[in-house]
Order: structure tokens, then C-alpha cells, then sequence
């Protein structure tokens, strides 16, 4: 193995999927990173591991480049960024690394032996981080030998090409920790998102609202498959690529969230679609959003046209993007 001083500076613990994406997302952005497979193997077990990985890796890139996204040529190199370590190699490559990533199994016995390793091996100053999408980041923090170094990192699949990565603190959690861990992920083009210690993150906890809903119209026969998959991605798709989910409450008004939530409460289902106490505080406050200068966010002081012309802007761009905005037609209608 290469001495530590040439060792890479990133290490993802676990070669399963997610460990293969976030290397693929590192060596994208011209990093290296150690992907450690903490298990025991012997050495024609280790050297399936590997083979697959790297094949896997290689297939993900073949498909960027088919997409036209990076050059063929190109693969060879982005790959040749990752270097696979196995268990008995993991200490040095561990010594090595400023930030590290834990991504083995969901459940908290792989993850109590992963971050023994990690306590033991891991400099003082180094970034710990779990990648779990189901263990509070609290519940791990009692593993961390130094829990004001350490965060959970939830990223959405592909970890390569999705931009957001979640990162949930615990109170402990230095401030400096987490500037330096934005910065870092910044640097190779991901979009960090902070949410404290709550069960499903941001992304996973909305989604799973979504999809739900999806599944039971499909059931009661609403509408089919396929008709859904058309209006989320040509209806919410587009709309929420041009704003964010709480700028679109200010946008259309906090008091006709309020009157379609008592609406759809009452005529589907009381427990989903009941609106939050905040909502109705907002609409009794008058802060309804764009309309009144304040809602969720603050207008004052905005060029409240020049804003509405931006949202339109951004729109036409997602519709544009899509392939489905069209020049206005030459010929007179009779």
C-alpha cells in the first residue's frame, strides 16, 4: 500500500452502493478516496469485492459519458482516483483521511464495530460521518470517540449525480465541524443542507409523503400510474425545480394552504391533510406571504415584480430544459 503522506484525504467505509457513489462522486471532482471494506475476507473474496466495485464504478461513468456528460476517454482516469482498501490495509488508510464516511448496514451493530474502527484509527482531527438514513445522528454520536467531530450525511441516490447531501447535527456537533464540512463538500459540487437530529431527514421525510399519496390514489382508483408519474413530472417536478416547497406557500399564499388543507381534510382524511398549528397562526397574523410582505420569508424592501419575474424565468427554463415550452406561433388565429 502507498505510504500515508500519499494517501487519499477521503475514505468511504463500507463497498456497498453508497460507498461506491460517494467515491464516484470524489474522483469526479479530481479527489481521490480510499473506499475501506472493513470485513474480513480471504483474499479471493476480497478480490471479487473489488473486481465488482470497480466495475460497477466504471459502468456508472459509461453511462455519464453516453449521456454525453464526460468524455470516454475520461473513465479510465476518474476511476483510477479510487483506491480499494481492504480490511487489513484499512488502519493506515484510515490515519490518512480528513473526512470520513461510514456507510455500512442500517442497524446498530454493524455500525458499533465500524466506528470501534474508527475511534481507533481515525486521527483526532479528522471528520467522522455517517451516511444512515434510518439512526438519528444522537443515537450514533454515543459511538463517536469524539462526538463534536461527527454528523450523520444523508446523501440521495445516485450519490454522483444528486447535488443535495443532508447533514444533521447533534448538539455537540462543533459549528467550526460543520463549516468545514460544507466547504468540503462544496468543493466537489454538492449542495449541503443542515436539519437537526429528526427521523427522515428533509428530503426522505417529504418524499415518503408524496409517494404514499401517489400509491393510494392508485388504489382507489384516482388516477392511474401512469397519469401520476406525468403530473408529478411535468406538474410538481417543474414547479419545484423553480421553487422551493416553503417559497411556494409565500408564493400562492399561506391562507390557500390553510383553506385546501380544511378542504382536503374533510372530504379525504382528517390525519393527512390537516394543516400544522403554524399555518393558521400565519393566516390569523396576517402573514400570508408574497402578498403581504411576509410569510415564511421576508419581502420587505424586495422588488416584488422583478421577483415574479424571475420565478416566471426560472420556469420557462425547467419547461425549456424538458422540452416542453414551445415559441409562440407565427400565424394569426382566425
Amino acid at each position: 500500500m502507498a505510504n500515508e503522506a500519499a494517501l487519499p484525504r477521503f475514505a468511504a467505509v463500507g463497498a456497498g452502493r453508497m460507498g461506491r457513489g460517494i467515491a464516484i462522486a470524489f474522483a469526479y471532482a479530481g479527489r481521490r478516496i480510499s473506499l475501506i471494506d472493513l470485513r474480513p475476507r480471504t483474499d479471493d473474496a476480497w478480490q471479487r469485492l473489488r473486481d465488482e466495485a470497480r466495475a460497477e464504478i466504471e459502468g456508472s461513468l459509461s453511462g455519464l459519458a453516453q449521456l454525453g456528460v464526460i468524455d470516454a476517454a475520461q473513465i479510465e482516469r476518474i476511476a483510477a482516483r479510487v483506491e480499494f482498501v481492504k480490511a487489513s490495509d484499512a488502519p493506515q488508510a484510515l490515519a490518512a483521511a480528513e473526512l470520513v464516511f461510514e456507510g455500512v448496514p442500517e442497524t446498530m451493530e454493524a455500525k458499533r464495530e465500524a466506528f470501534e474502527h474508527l475511534n481507533r484509527h481515525c486521527r483526532d482531527d479528522a471528520i467522522l460521518t455517517s451516511t444512515t438514513s434510518s439512526i438519528l445522528v444522537t443515537q450514533l454520536a454515543a459511538l463517536v470517540r469524539l462526538p463534536e467531530r461527527f454528523l450523520n450525511m444523508h446523501w440521495l441516490n445516485p450519490a454522483y449525480v444528486i447535488p443535495v447531501v443532508e447533514l444533521s447535527c447533534h448538539p455537540a456537533t462543533d459549528g467550526a465541524v460543520l463549516a468545514r464540512t460544507k466547504a468540503l463538500m462544496e468543493e466537489i459540487g454538492k449542495l449541503p443542507v443542515v436539519c437537526g437530529a429528526s427521523p427522515g431527514y428533509i428530503v426522505p421525510r417529504l418524499q415518503a409523503l408524496v409517494m404514499n399519496e401517489a400509491a393510494r390514489m392508485i388504489e382507489e382508483g384516482a388516477a392511474t400510474a401512469e397519469e401520476i408519474d406525468k403530473a408529478t413530472r411535468y406538474g410538481l417536478g417543474l414547479r419545484f425545480a423553480a421553487l422551493g416547497v416553503v417559497e411556494f406557500i409565500d408564493f400562492g399564499g399561506c391562507d390557500i394552504l390553510h383553506h385546501a388543507s380544511r378542504e382536503l381534510s374533510a372530504s379525504l382524511d382528517a390525519g393527512r391533510y390537516t394543516a400544522p398549528s403554524i399555518v393558521g397562526r400565519m393566516v390569523e397574523q396576517g402573514r400570508l406571504g408574497l402578498k403581504s410582505g411576509s410569510g415564511f420569508y421576508s419581502y420587505e424592501g424586495r422588488d416584488i415584480p422583478a421577483y415574479r419575474r424571475d420565478v416566471l424565468s426560472r420556469t420557462l427554463g425547467e419547461l425549456r430544459h424538458a422540452g416542453l415550452w414551445r415559441a409562440p406561433a407565427d400565424e394569426t388565429l382566425p
